[in-house]
């Protein structure tokens, strides 16, 4: 087990106590670290909070007392509680850090640490890499925003373990000193503006990725993304760019057959299990981080011929008499349903819709043009409606559950059709999260 070194903090307010400030309580508590917890949501009586207060922890619940930054100096905040929290603007003014739990990760002295962010293809990269590890028998722990929290994770890695983590922009703009071995950044596009604000904001939490890091570090990078290409180019780290799209002799990069990494050919394009051409560019990340983290060309072309997605991600669910159903769920913003779209060349029924957060839908046409029929559910299910018949899709059916948007999609459809949902929005109009709704989508896939 792993202690904190060097921490500077000795009493801190953890805000809020979803699993990420309930764990990271825990740890501090085991450092000797006062902590004061805060959760507007809970009660006296939830678990965690009975938990916490039995260890020593004080714990205040119901609302956020300005009150509570007395003695305090230090924040770890829940990545989901935006920057307008009163609470939080009163702390700035007092000039007490803010940040989040993954800074932790810095004080335990997490090295090797590959940290992976973009827009889209976290996820599927950050599993890639690990599998890529495994594969070479170099081992890795799996971290971040893909569901395990990473001090937890930190805390229970021997010393000369490493650390694969995916890493959203909400948990990046609480960084102050985290300093990855090899930073990864996908891609870079308008999301989260509503927590945000602005693209400048946005791409600003990114950078701090590579923020602290120097020319003994890697920084991986698009170098097909003109904002990525922009956002890395003062980063002190060494640089090492992808590309789909031209040849780059001291990167990774693909060509109309096979990938390469500095010139050394990998792997074959036709070999590789992973359908969707924007997984080329997730493949190419992955690639370059293995390589630099020693692991052997015969792993990655293990891995690259036998993975077939992350669950929620272009997940391929299962065929049913001639029809592909894959699950998307993660999908929840637009670009991410148009590259879901591009990744098949097939008549579609497009399975969307969910949380209504204001924009509109017509950047999806330009990838629209094999689908046949839409399933539209949730908030946004006017909208996409009246993009439907604008489109002159034929089919366009109104859903009021999973159960009923998968026995309409298996009704419009034919043999060698695909099914997909990949809703371009958030779940929580009808779900607590998009893992939620996709394990809805499964399980109606299997009842047919």
């Amino acid at each position: 087990m792993r202690n904190l070194q060097h921490f500077p903090y000795k009493s801190c307010l953890v805000l809020g106590l979803a699993k990420s400030g309930t764990a990271v309580s825990r740890l501090l508590l085991d450092n000797g670290i006062r902590v004061l917890a805060n959760d507007k949501n809970g009660t006296e009586m939830d678990p965690n909070v009975l938990a916490l207060k039995s260890l020593g922890a004080d714990v205040v619940v119901g609302s956020h007392p300005l009150e509570l930054l007395s003695g305090v100096d230090v924040i770890i905040k829940n990545p989901g509680i935006p920057y307008e929290n009163e609470l939080l603007q009163e702390a700035m003014k007092q000039n007490i850090p803010i940040l989040t739990e993954i800074e932790l990760l810095y004080y335990f002295e997490v090295q090797p640490l590959i940290a992976i962010t973009g827009s889209n293809g976290k996820t599927t990269s950050t599993m890639l890499t690990y599998e890529m590890l495994k594969s070479s028998t170099i081992t890795y722990h799996l971290a971040g925003n893909i569901g395990h929290v990473a001090s937890e994770v930190a805390r229970d890695m021997e010393a000369e373990e490493g650390m694969v983590a995916e890493l959203s922009s909400f948990q990046l703009q609480g960084v102050e000193k985290l300093k990855p071995k090899i930073a990864i950044v996908l891609n870079i596009f308008e999301a989260h503006l509503d927590y945000h604000h602005t693209l400048d904001n946005y791409q600003k939490a990114k950078s701090n990725i590579f923020i602290n890091q120097d020319k003994n570090d890697y920084l991986i990078y698009n170098a097909d993304d003109t904002r990525v290409t922009q956002m890395v180019a003062h980063a002190n780290s060494t640089k090492i760019p992808f590309s789909r799209k031209k040849e780059l002799p001291d990167g990774i990069y693909s060509t109309e057959t096979a990938i390469y990494f500095k010139n050394e050919k990998i792997i074959d394009l036709e070999s590789i299990s992973l359908v969707g051409e924007h997984n080329i560019e997730n493949i190419l990340a992955a690639v370059g981080a293995a390589k630099l983290s020693g692991a052997s060309n015969e792993a990655i072309v293990n891995v690259l011929t036998t993975f077939t997605g992350v669950k929620h991600r272009l997940q391929y669910v299962k065929s049913v008499s001639g029809r592909s159903f894959y699950n998307d769920s993660k999908a929840t913003n637009l670009l991410a349903t148009k590259k879901a779209l591009s990744a098949f060349n097939k008549p579609t029924i497009l399975l969307a819709g969910g949380l209504d957060r204001g924009n509109g839908f017509e950047d999806l046409v330009s990838s629209m043009s094999n689908v046949k029929g839409m399933i539209v559910f949730g908030e946004t299910a006017d909208k996409l409606k009246e993009l439907a018949k604008k489109e002159n899709i034929p089919h366009i059916y109104h859903a009021t559950n999973m159960d009923q948007a998968v026995k309409q999609a298996y009704a419009i459809s034919n043999k060698d059709d695909v099914i997909l949902l990949s809703p371009a929005c958030a779940s929580w109009d009808q779900y607590k999260t998009f893992e939620e709704r996709g394990d809805m989508f499964i399980d109606a896939v299997h009842k047919l």
